[in-house]
């Protein structure tokens, strides 16, 4: 008994023992390599890639939440380690010798990189003071293959949550793009004046403009085509009208208006940004993937502006390139800190990637920015409504979003759904106050289905079948395609007896399910997926 005692402890205090940072033998039999990656200030750097190189191979490890990483399974050799991560400098060390059984440890600290301070101008700023993309993206997009795979994480349901917040993050338009609103007067004015007098290139060429940027593109048409005509090498002119081509669906016209643009002489880097975007656009509606990325790619090198670097992260976050995605947006982040759609999108990166963690932090930080701006919590709660595992900051924040917009029917319906889904079986007012705040989503909102069923599944989960088949009953008057509830209303039938009903539910949810399925995969394939590589870091000596 006593020596069984000793020989317990004795392994407790190995199973305890952690590992130093010098040299210690591995018991597996094999060597191996760990550490971390922080930046100067000593916190952990997520998500940054570490290479180890040891003769003509090089091995590539992320650091997780901590900031940690480790290579194990190591032969004995002569080794050097790099670390990187977007929008900081590299660390090195080695080259240093590893010995067959060795566990070594070793931290490396990224400082960032230096970003001259005008670098977090406003898209207002002059071009000698535009922010310039300070080093070359670690990756290379190289073609495109059919979405067998589609990558992400997690189950079908929080797969295909992942491509519908992808879908979203392209359509976030930044505040300053919002469509003008000239006043009628000025719109009316403009067209007398270009009726009265059809040869006034300065009267076609305002009145188109305006009527592009007032989403009115098919009526600008004659107005720009006919300023054209007067002056065929007004570079404004002809960029409005490649604009209006491609806002009303003729995309080859456009594209052979913006090639024609790119040809001209003499034009700045910011124009020649503006066009090399607009291409992008237009190549993503051809079908054209491959060139509209690297269209955009050319935009962000020629003006790295804030809807430049967006637009390129949001294309490869679209077509799966998550980890490009990560590096452009957090470039972005560190460039324009006061974006919060750029957060966004590095939020939903991370989350295609698996990070939830990750994810959260970072749409946490973007309700920061403004807090009175719904898309992060928007984002936040459809994240949170098919995760099991919950976040603490997204459940404080949607409760500030419920507090500062309390008529606003989805800030309930999330606030309630993070409330209902915490560890909360025994907590009596926790439930309650979800219930609370449900009734009045429904009440604000009387289509919102998905507070509907949430209002059943507290009622079932209590025993109230009666109520919880009326709540399904309702969600399903408002949403009849809403599959969970027509699974969730036989369940409830078969708890009072009513078969046949219950059977009926069922038969409609395999349909409903059959359904979007199809409706999945055909929209899965109809978005192809980029292919591409990563690049190791020039070879740094070690100091």
């Amino acid at each position: 008994m006593y020596v069984s005692i000793l020989i317990a402890l004795l392994a407790a205090l190995l199973a305890s023992a952690k590992p130093g940072q010098g040299r210690s033998p591995d018991p597996t039999g094999s060597a191996t390599l760990q550490g971390s990656v922080r930046d100067s200030h000593g916190r952990p750097v997520t998500g940054a890639i570490v290479y180890l190189k040891v003769r003509d191979q090089t091995l590539t490890a992320r650091t997780d939440s901590q900031g940690t990483y480790r290579f194990s399974a190591l032969h004995d050799g002569v080794y050097s380690i790099r670390a990187g991560m977007a929008g900081y400098g590299k660390a090195s060390f080695g080259p240093y010798e590893l010995g067959p059984t060795e566990a070594k440890t070793v931290d490396l600290t990224l400082k960032a990189a230096i970003v001259p301070s005008h670098q977090n101008a406003s898209p207002g700023t002059s071009e000698a003071e535009k922010p310039q993309f300070y080093d070359e993206p670690e990756f290379t997009v190289a073609g495109v293959t059919e979405a067998m795979n589609p990558g992400g994480h997690g189950s079908d349901t929080i797969l295909r949550n992942t491509e519908t917040l992808a879908k979203e993050t392209v359509s976030l338009a930044p505040i300053s793009s919002q469509p003008l609103s000239p006043s009628a007067a000025e719109e009316a004015s403009l067209r007398k004046l270009a009726d009265r007098e059809p040869k006034n290139f300065d009267a076609n060429h305002r009145l188109g403009t305006l009527l592009v940027n007032t989403g009115k593109p098919g009526e600008a048409l004659p107005y720009l085509e006919q300023a054209a005509q007067l002056n065929s090498g007004n570079y404004e002119n002809s960029y409005e009208l490649a604009r209006a081509h491609a806002a009303s669906g003729q995309y080859e016209r456009a594209s052979a208006d913006a090639r024609a643009l790119l040809a001209a002489p003499n034009n700045s880097a910011q124009k020649q940004a503006d066009v090399h975007q607009l291409l992008g656009d237009v190549d993503e509606k051809l079908g054209n993937p491959l060139e509209a990325v690297r269209e955009y790619q050319r935009a962000a090198d020629l003006d790295p502006s804030e809807p430049n670097l967006f637009d390129w992260g949001a294309d490869l976050l679209l077509h799966r390139a998550f980890e490009p995605a990560i590096e452009v947006f957090t470039k972005g982040n560190r460039l324009f800190p006061r974006s919060v759609r750029m957060l966004v999108g590095l939020g939903v990166a991370w989350y295609a990637r698996g990070a939830y963690e990750q994810a959260a932090q970072r749409l946490c930080e973007a309700s920061d920015l403004n807090p009175d701006n719904p898309m992060p919590y928007l984002f936040m709660g459809k994240m949170e409504s098919v995760e099991t595992a919950q976040s603490p900051c997204m459940v404080e924040k949607l409760a500030r979003f419920a507090t500062l917009q309390p008529e606003n029917a989805l800030a309930n319906y999330y606030y309630a759904l993070s409330l209902s889904r915490r560890d909360s079986a025994q907590d009596r007012s926790r439930l309650a106050q979800a219930q609370s705040l449900l009734e009045k989503a429904v009440r604000l909102d009387p289509k919102l289905g998905t507070a509907y069923l949430q209002l059943g599944i507290l009622d079932s989960n209590r025993g109230a079948f009666p109520e919880a088949i009326a709540a399904y009953q309702k969600a399903i008057t408002a949403n009849a395609e809403l599959e969970q509830a027509h699974y969730r209303l036989a369940l409830a039938y078969n708890r009072t007896g009513e078969s046949a009903k219950a059977q009926a539910e069922l038969q409609l949810y395999e349909q409903l399910s059959k359904k979007t399925a199809a409706e999945v995969e055909r929209e899965r394939h109809e978005i192809q997926q980029f292919v591409y590589t990563l690049r190791e870091p020039a070879t740094q000596k070690a100091p």
